[in-house]
């Protein structure tokens, strides 16, 4: 199968080796990856902040870029909501019938990374290994827009070496919430702080999650704790192999 890459702009931006080991992921698995270099920001932080029409322009630019994709894949759960949910309101709103068709055409062929792997191509053991204790954060994307379940913890614990620690009130956001943590910073950080504390208690090695956005926010709150544990995204869990542990 041939996958198209959407990288997203912070994971382009910010933190590359998650798209490094989602394309080594799916390549180990079997399947040709291409990236799309026109890509751009899906427009979620315009959208949701009141310029509906730059967003707009950022939809009918992501629908032009993958309008022939046979799947779309993302290391974002975040992202992936935006196009699937987000993306024919934004189609309605401008009143765009050939817009809102083309989008419901592509929307279902666009995917989060564990969704993908877990719900489409019916792989749960993907032959990584990680020998680190780990807890995994839900994003609220992941869970209350694309409801992907349980999918990542499927993976999970398939990882050999892993060992997988139960994240109390797992339900609750992070506080990150793209925007929402600028315009409500009081909020937000308090809404960190109970995370942080849940993820503490795990005695967890690592916090991984689905979404880098939420990932830095949580990453942030530890390393101002200096508590020892780190944040490392789904993907790069999955991409590592005994192999390169002992290499």
């Amino acid at each position: 199968m041939t996958i198209d890459l959407f990288i997203t702009c912070l994971n382009d931006a910010m933190f590359p080796r998650t798209g490094e080991a989602t394309v080594k992921l799916l390549e180990r698995l079997g399947h040709e990856v291409r990236f799309n270099e026109a890509q751009t920001c899906c427009g979620q932080m315009h959208f949701n902040s009141g310029y509906q029409e730059d967003a707009l322009r950022l939809v009918r630019h992501f629908v032009e870029t993958f309008r022939d994709a046979e799947v779309v894949v993302a290391p974002s759960g975040s992202c992936v909501g935006m196009v699937r949910d987000l993306y024919p309101r934004a189609a309605e709103w401008a009143g765009d019938e050939e817009l809102l068709a083309e989008v419901n055409a592509l929307a279902p062929r666009v995917f989060e990374l564990s969704e993908f792997l877990v719900r489409h191509l019916g792989v749960e053991d993907v032959g990584a290994y990680y020998p680190h204790r780990v807890t995994y954060h839900q994003t609220c994307h992941a869970m209350r827009i694309l409801r992907v379940g349980d999918a990542p913890l499927r993976l999970l614990r398939n990882v050999r070496g892993l060992k997988l620690a139960e994240l109390p009130a797992v339900e609750q956001c992070c506080g990150f919430g793209g925007t929402f943590s600028v315009k409500n910073p009081e909020t937000s950080t308090a809404m960190l702080a109970d995370k942080v504390q849940s993820v503490l208690s795990t005695r967890a090695e690592a916090c991984t999650a689905g979404d880098n956005s939420c990932l830095m926010h949580i990453g942030g709150g530890l390393s101002r704790l200096q508590a020892g544990t780190r944040t490392v995204h789904l993907a790069e869990i999955l991409a590592s192999t005994e192999a390169e542990v002992f290499a």
